[in-house]
């Protein structure tokens, strides 16, 4: 039930806009009350789904005055509960779904405006029938929004080339706490105005604005493309493959590390899959190399050459080239897999962390044995992106555990040891998914003082009623050290 405050901004939002922009049917509401995982349950009397940059600021500026917190949501794919509002029922949901227009494509200026309620693979399709493509994709993009993956600064399996998102982002339109938009949308070469308000939002979680579109760089359509699948012995051998890959070419766009175990739980999980070597082996490693219109070198010879080199010198035990379109889909169906079929051989704790690049093959296998030395009858296991060093590291209950008492008694305590390796590592307990609500606590408990300061006092400045996406990314005040 709405509290006066909020009764009061969903009849303001009526009278204004009347009933579209209004959602507050119990039914309705539910789906957008859980976070993509299932772990974390809001409340919310009411969703807003405002369909233009006009009605965000006029909606955004009347809860500044009555003090309604506002959660925004695009798709609701948040790995972190990231879009869930309180379970207090103290916010109300800001949808940004309906603004979903593609404001402009250039081919020649290779730049998109694309709305915060853009899905992922509309900008995928749009760009491809321009000859483009937006170089930044991940297994939710049937969902994921464009306001989302600005938000969280998303990453994906082509950040070794590209960037993550903050470097494929030429310039955001955003609505601040008090309800002024900020126009940033021009791609500017050089601004030297000052503090960069564009980069400050990226990455925000949306706890300082509200991102209403984005300007995004595109790259010319892939003209070509090979696809290799690698069998060998360890991540350091990966690594080293990529780093003579690179030497020759920046072609490479994807080096994805797969264990073997996990592979095989694809292939008994998940139809429709087989192995692409006739061996078993201890890893894998499925690379992409791309070439575009015009381009000189040939991205099949250049694996082609690499591999022969390698399978030569004993360094790699097998690899394979796709022979076609659907071999090469049927390769990324494998990686794409991989969490649903983790998820179907029982709980886990899971993490996106990530380590120095050069760190990243030892920390792989010795972090997995220290886990699984500490909490005896676990399985850990360890893939991800090589090149960029991000690791998705999840630890799997022993087997016959029930689900629900195993994961609150011991999730947060084998959370705290990965988070500690990993900051024993020079890394990052987030790589990708941001912090959200899940991470809140261990990003105060791991942060630098300096950083966390930092974060505190720009959030309050900006949002000193605390209106924006409460409860996400930063605490205004210190959580305890010991919890």
């Amino acid at each position: 039930m709405a509290n006066a405050s909020q009764k009061a901004l969903i009849d303001f939002v009526r009278d204004r806009f009347g009933e579209r922009p209004v959602v507050t049917n119990v039914d309705d509401i539910a789906p957008w009350l859980v976070d993509w995982r299932g772990r974390y349950h809001g409340a919310a009397p009411a969703i807003l789904q405002p369909d233009s940059t006009e009605q965000v600021a006029t909606i955004v500026g009347k809860a500044g005055e009555l003090g309604v917190p506002l959660v925004p949501q695009g798709g609701n794919t948040s790995m972190v509960g990231g879009a869930t509002p309180p379970a207090d029922g103290s916010a109300v949901i800001l949808s940004l779904r309906r603004m979903n227009r593609i404001r402009s494509l250039s081919a020649e200026d290779n730049l998109a405006i694309a709305e915060a309620g853009v899905i992922l693979q509309t900008l995928h399709e749009t760009a491809e029938a321009s000859g483009r493509r937006f170089p930044l994709t991940l297994g939710a993009r049937g969902s994921a929004t464009i306001g989302g993956l600005v938000s969280t600064n998303a990453g994906g399996t082509q950040v070794l080339r590209h960037g993550t998102m903050r470097g494929l982002v030429a310039g955001v339109e955003a609505v601040l706490p008090d309800g002024a938009v900020h126009d940033g949308l021009a791609a500017l070469k050089k601004d030297n105005r000052g503090y960069d308000l564009n980069q400050l939002l990226i990455g925000a979680e949306g706890t300082l604005g509200f991102i209403t579109a984005a300007t995004l760089r595109l790259v010319p359509a892939i003209a070509r493309r090979a696809v290799a699948w690698v069998g060998l012995d360890h991540p350091r051998t990966a690594l080293k493959l990529l780093r003579e890959i690179e030497a020759r070419s920046d072609a490479v766009e994807s080096f994805e590390i797969i264990p073997g175990d996990s592979l095989a739980l694809v292939l008994s999980a998940i139809p429709d899959t087989r192995a692409p070597l006739a061996g078993e082996y201890p890893w894998h490693v499925l690379i992409e190399a791309v070439g575009g219109e015009g381009d000189p070198n040939d991205p099949r010879a250049l694996l082609e050459s690499v591999l022969a080199e390698a399978l030569e010198a004993g360094t790699i035990a097998d690899a394979v080239i796709a022979a076609s379109e659907a071999q090469a889909t049927a390769f990324w169906k494998l990686r794409d897999s991989l969490s649903e079929a983790e998820r179907s051989a029982g709980p886990a704790v899971q993490h996106d962390i990530s380590v120095p690049v050069a760190d990243m093959p030892d920390f792989m296998v010795d972090a997995a044995k220290r886990a699984e030395a500490r909490f005896p009858g676990t399985h850990a296991t360890a893939f991800g992106h090589l090149g960029d060093g991000n690791v998705h590291f999840h630890v799997r209950a022993p087997q016959g555990s029930q689900w629900d008492q195993w994961y609150a008694q011991e999730a947060e305590t084998i959370s705290r040891f990965v988070n500690d390796m990993v900051v024993a590592a020079g890394g990052s307990i987030s790589a990708e998914h941001g912090i959200g609500q899940m991470k809140l606590r261990e990003l105060e408990r791991l942060g630098s003082p300096a950083r966390l300061a930092t974060l505190r006092a720009v959030k309050s400045a900006l949002d000193p009623r605390n209106i924006c996406n409460p409860g996400k990314l930063v605490a205004l005040a210190p959580a305890s050290r010991d919890t």
